[in-house]
């Protein structure tokens, strides 16, 4: 059986079986009593003698299915499926068992597996697969780290060895808090594969979710045990469907066994399967913790089929703080039961087992107390000591430099004979599949040159062994129309090249020629990576450049090419600006981050040189290339030098992360990300005419709401304070703002004119996004099938001329996966302006 449970009764070692059913466990000599058990099966114990030395013991087992018996149950036809009494009883201590540890240290060994098990011809028919894609596993990793937790969920995790098949430098992702996302305790489970969560079988409102079946009670190890089979009460509904086991007396979870398929409407997942087994920690049998998890599923998308699992064993455990030394009494006694077997629960009313609940009055100071004392304890022998708050993994340097012989000392689960055949072919070929001729053959095919992937995605160049790539645009970048350039062939190219280490440079050059306004205008960006593991970056950007007024516009160049020569729009206002630009990013702190720049520009007006286009709408003109503003009638400038330095600081509280040799991994906050920033113009410099300060401070942050799904904010605030000199509608605070069906951007202005509302005064700004992850379009028969989902948008802008502007969106995403769309309102100052529906790419 796979994955079965293999422990050493009365201590802390314990492992699992692999997809083949064999286990290994090594031992001093000594007398022991290993306990075999597989969720639904018998437990069986097994005593075993172990030779000291080399010696090796074969123990075979079989586990029989569990006997598990009604007889002790009588159901009157009056009465609800005992199931429900049980369940009711576990709801009632899920606050307790969710913090019944304080803390506690453990060791855990993680395997992930992925196979390709059918590829398809061509990727949605129209990118051929690389040679490097082949049916079998793709992916195979194996780590092991020691770890410690503390309540509420803070996790220090240190990889002690780590090993990616065929890749001696590779380093796992896998990860022990991650692992707690399938926490059964907590009402709603987010795991990471899914947007939306699952309700918990045992969570606080589960009975309007699933219904409930006992299929029988059986006594194991000194408890009685009760499987429950749970079942959904709609198939729309994010519940699992399967078996819970269920300890009667105390009420903690013994073990589960579940799982979800597509109408849990995972994106490429057809079933996934979730199984745990709980038992005594060592030394004390009224805490129980977690000894092993799987997680199976079936995977297909894009014409490919597979699967994959992963699976970890927890051991070692050390420190086991309790919350209480003994759990807390009910406040009314239970019925009294036989000895060895299972109250009477159909005796007892709903209400009945409410007046049970457990006492957990002064819980939560408990459980600060125990965390103090914790804490105090590490102190004096905590090897994670060294780890700074917020660092949750640190994955040292030398971790995956193992050999075989010690994997095959320290591996609780062994590997299957088709995992060994993986490790033996991909290691051994691993020098000369890294050789330049194997890379070289690979690159040949890599690089064959497909029409298609110019027009979708542009087309990349990859010497891998040198660690070089050039990347040619898309045509939509490289052809480009305006009424100010005319036709336009914008040129470039981006190179990579990437160091053994990690860092990379990246060259940009472009040469972009109008071919109405006759003016060739060349450039180059440049940026470096300083550091292999920590974020110190540079960027320069230097010589010619056609830039849009509001550098951030949701208006790309291939919206506008095709309402200029189409609609008679010509959106896009322009200017040019010649000079340079450096940049710097780093992390001085743990979330935060700092980007300080300085440029010299002197930027030049321009005009509009063509008025051709492919579709003549009758009565409609193009308008001249000045910005239409409310704020300023005259956006006309002529020719304008700015010098300016930069500075934005992005701070996020209580930031999580993962330290590697390769890099630092952020993992997010609960506490959002404020932002500061400002902007200084200094005159008199190199010539420069310009003199202002633009200060701005501003919030982001994203926002679960359970099954209500998730909703974004962003809010800035700022204005331009103190003296003005020579201010151009250029260095203006521009709103992104959009007047065509394509959203570029879903997170601003959509019905907003470009630069209506442009201002050299105060302003705040603040756009709401509410994802509801299908809850509502979930109900819907036909419609769930397609997955979409359904997204509120709320956008609000006031300036001294805007007054109060407010954009009200309804929309539906993931149409066929990729797209969005929204409806929206706009109103100003309580009138309403108008509506429009727009269209673009919403995941």
């Amino acid at each position: 059986m796979a994955f079965a449970n293999v422990a050493v009764r009365g201590s802390a070692t314990s492992t699992g079986s692999n997809e083949q059913g064999e286990y290994q466990l090594r031992l001093p000599a000594g007398q022991y009593e290993l306990v075999f058990q597989y969720v639904g099966y018998r437990p069986q114990v097994q005593p075993v003698r172990v030779l000291g030395g080399d010696s090796v013991l074969t123990v075979n087992v079989t586990l029989q299915p569990e006997a598990y018996n009604l007889g002790e149950v009588v159901v009157k036809s009056s009465d609800r499926d005992p199931a429900y009494a049980i369940i009711q009883q576990a709801q009632q201590w899920r606050a307790y068992y969710r913090r019944e540890v304080a803390a506690y240290r453990a060791r855990i060994y993680i395997k992930s597996l992925g196979r390709i098990n059918e590829t398809p011809a061509k990727i949605m028919g129209l990118f051929k697969l690389g040679p490097d894609i082949k049916k079998g596993i793709f992916y195979l990793s194996e780590s092991l780290s020691d770890f410690s937790f503390t309540q509420p969920n803070v996790i220090k995790e240190r990889m002690i060895s780590s090993r990616v098949s065929g890749d001696s430098r590779g380093l796992s992702f896998n990860r022990a808090s991650a692992g707690r996302n399938l926490g059964f305790y907590e009402n709603l489970i987010k795991p990471a594969f899914s947007e939306r969560g699952f309700v918990s079988p045992i969570a606080s409102n589960a009975m309007l979710f699933y219904k409930y079946e006992l299929v029988g009670s059986t006594p194991q190890n000194g408890v009685v045990v009760h499987k429950i089979r749970v079942i959904p009460r709609r198939r729309t509904d994010p519940v699992f469907s399967g078996f819970i086991y269920i300890v009667d007396g105390s009420w903690r979870i013994h073990s589960v066994d579940l799982n979800l398929d597509k109408d849990a409407q995972i994106d490429y997942v057809d079933e996934l399967h979730v199984a745990q087994q709980y038992a005594p920690a060592p030394g004390n049998p009224n805490v129980w913790l977690i000894q092993s998890q799987q997680v199976r599923a079936n995977l297909s998308g894009l014409g490919f089929k597979g699967s994959g699992y992963i699976t970890a064993v927890l051991s070692n455990y050390a420190n086991v703080i309790p919350t209480y030394p003994t759990p807390p009494a009910a406040t009314t006694p239970p019925p009294a039961a036989p000895e060895g077997k299972a109250a009477p629960m159909e005796q007892e009313t709903a209400a009945q087992i409410r007046k049970r609940k457990p006492d957990l009055s002064g819980l939560s100071r408990q459980v600060r107390r125990q965390v103090k004392r914790a804490q105090r304890d590490s102190l004096k022998n905590d090897p994670f000591a060294r780890m700074p708050r917020g660092e949750v993994q640190l994955v040292e340097k030398g971790v995956n430099e193992r050999d075989s012989a010690y994997w095959d000392q320290v591996r609780p689960v062994p590997l299957t004979a088709e995992e060994r055949k993986d490790y033996h072919v991909k290691d051994s070929t691993e020098v000369i599949r890294n050789s330049r001729p194997y890379q070289d053959s690979l690159d040949k095919v890599r690089n064959k040159f497909e029409p298609i992937n110019l027009v979708l995605g542009g087309y990349t160049y990859v010497n891998t062994f040198k660690k070089q790539s050039v990347t040619v645009q898309p045509v939509a970048q490289i052809f480009q129309y305006n009424t100010v350039e005319g036709a336009v062939l914008n040129a470039q190219a981006i190179f990579s090249q990437r160091t053994d280490d990690r860092r990379f440079v990246t060259l940009t050059p472009t040469l972009r020629y109008g071919f109405s306004s006759e003016q060739l205008n060349p450039s180059l960006t440049a940026n470096w990576q300083l550091h292999p593991a920590k974020l110190k970056h540079i960027g320069v950007v230097a010589g010619r450049t056609i830039e849009n007024f509001d550098r951030n516009s949701q208006l790309t160049p291939a919206i506008n090419t095709i309402y200029t020569l189409f609609d008679n729009r010509n959106y896009a206002k322009l200017y040019r600006r010649d000079g340079a630009e450096f940049t710097y990013f780093t992390e001085p702190l743990n979330g935060l981050n700092l980007r300080a720049g300085a440029g010299y520009f002197d930027r030049r007006e321009l005009f509009n040189t063509t008025d051709r286009l492919l579709r003549d709408v009758p009565g409609r003109a193009f308008t001249p290339n000045r910005p239409v503003s409310e704020e300023l009638p005259d956006t006309g400038f002529g020719r304008s030098r700015l010098l300016a330095l930069s500075l934005s600081v992005d701070y996020r509280p209580g930031q999580r992360y993962i330290s590697r040799p390769d890099g630092k991994f952020n993992l997010g906050s609960k506490w959002p990300t404020f932002n500061v920033q400002g902007r200084l113009a200094v005159p008199r410099v190199l010539g420069a005419e310009v003199r202002y300060l633009l200060l701005q401070a501003g919030v982001r942050d994203n926002l679960s709401l359970g099954l209500l799904g998730t909703s974004s904010l962003r809010v800035n605030v700022g204005g331009f304070v103190g003296k003005q000199e020579g201010l151009t509608f250029a260095d203006y605070r521009h709103f992104s703002g959009n007047q065509t069906i394509l959203a570029g951007n879903f997170s601003s202005f959509q019905l907003l004119d470009y630069y209506r509302f442009s201002t050299n005064n105060t302003y705040l700004e603040a756009h709401y996004d509410h994802h509801f992850n299908g809850f509502f379009l979930n109900y819907i028969p036909l419609v769930r099938q397609l997955k979409w989902q359904e997204v509120v948008s709320l956008n609000y802008l006031t300036t001294t001329q805007a007054g109060h502007y407010v954009e009200v969106g309804v929309g539906i995403e993931h149409i066929i996966k990729v797209l969005r769309v929204d409806f929206y309102t706009a109103l100003q100052s309580g009138e309403r302006l108008g509506t429009g529906l727009r269209v673009g790419i919403g995941f």
